[in-house]
């Protein structure tokens, strides 16, 4: 599998990981803010249709220390998301809205064996928001895999900097 965002359509993005189950498991890190904390952003979420969304991002609590984000980052320190759940099917299926841009993040969980493959779907992106999207997810996939495997994660901005080279390139063509 490659770990890399697919622009499967000209405003959606793909990524797709396979991590070790169950797949309550995984919908726990999704849905739970304390679990959803050690890689993506801390925040109350109501699991049903219309419920609020609250995603507060700490990038710099990802980060090793001295691991400092580009001067150009705005939300190094910390930035707060707003959403609202337009779809919850525990623990198969999660989709909300992303902020006040109009796009929409959805989660699916599939078991496989004893893993789950995760796919993220995220539609309706701008073309400046496609390669900001697509390295932050790479980036907190990252961390969230090394988290399930209860081993030391990448360092946030470090791997977040490295990555956004490459979509830069990559998306600057589709």
């Amino acid at each position: 599998m490659d770990d890399y965002a697919k622009l499967t359509k000209p405003d959606t993005l793909t990524l797709e990981r396979l991590l070790p189950g169950p797949v309550e498991r995984i919908w726990a890190f999704l849905t739970e803010s304390e679990k959803r904390a050690r890689w993506l952003a801390a925040g109350p979420m109501g699991l049903f249709a219309g419920g609020a969304v609250t995603l507060e991002f700490h990038h710099n609590e990802l980060s090793e220390p001295g691991d400092t984000a580009p001067e150009y980052h705005a939300d190094a320190e910390g930035a707060v998301l707003k959403g609202t759940v337009t779809r919850c099917e525990a623990p198969h299926l999660l989709a909300f809205t992303w902020g006040e841009g109009g796009s929409e993040v959805t989660f699916e969980l599939t078991p496989e064996d004893n893993q789950v493959r995760l796919r993220i779907t995220h539609q309706r992106l701008t073309g400046m928001q496609k390669t900001s999207v697509a390295t932050g997810w790479h980036t907190h996939l990252a961390i969230l895999v090394a988290e399930l495997n209860e081993i030391t994660p990448p360092s946030f901005w470090a791997l977040h900097t490295e990555l956004e080279a490459h979509y830069r390139k990559q998306l600057s063509t589709n």
